[in-house]
Parts: C-alpha cells; structure tokens; sequence
C-alpha cells in the first residue's frame, strides 16, 4: 500500500511542476521583416501563434492582418481579399488571383 501511495504523491507533484514549466515559458514575440519591392519598401510583422500566426504590413496607406493558411510550398497568409506568400528570402502580395506587389526580396 506504501508503495502505491508514494507512486500517487510523486505523481501530483510532476503534474504541479510541470503546469509550472509551461506558464514560466516566454511568448513569442512579433518579428519584423523588412522586403524591397522593385523600388517600393515594404515592412512586414510576423505575429507567431500555436495556429500559425498572422502578418501585419501596410499597404496604400492601409494596414492588413492576414491569417496563417497551410501551402504546398513557402508560408502563406491569406483573407478573404488578400494574400501574402514567401519563400526564402522572396516574397509577393495578391489581391484576388492577381499579383499587386511582386519581387519582394527580404533585406
């Protein structure tokens, strides 16, 4: 019986320092990339999460928050309206099926 209760103890005590752990890990902070555009700069924030995420920039003097959305190839955030997709080091913004912003080269 011993055995089985210092078992059931040591358990309740991982649980508790393990729920611990978890809230004494940092969140992740936004990143901000910044892309040249032919000649157009273009600065973009990353805004991480345990879905995906989201990114911020600023567009004709409008700013777009756009959802993290799964791709075959690259990373790529997308609305209703917008899209923004990259890989490597290039990147490109879409309204609709149409390229608006394109050879997008991270600084």
């Amino acid at each position: 019986m011993k055995p089985l209760l210092i078992a059931g103890v040591l358990l309740i005590v991982d649980v508790v320092l393990l729920s611990g752990c978890a809230q004494l890990m940092p969140a992740a902070t936004p990143q901000t990339l910044y892309y040249q555009c032919g000649t157009m700069p273009l600065t973009v924030t990353l805004n991480p999460s345990s879905q995906g995420g989201s990114v911020t920039f600023l567009l004709d003097g409008e700013s777009h928050t756009l959802p993290w959305v799964p791709a075959a190839s690259g990373t790529r955030y997308s609305d209703d309206r917008y899209a923004f997709w990259s890989k490597g080091n290039q990147a490109f913004i879409a309204r609709g099926d149409r390229i608006i912003v394109n050879d997008c080269v991270l600084k």
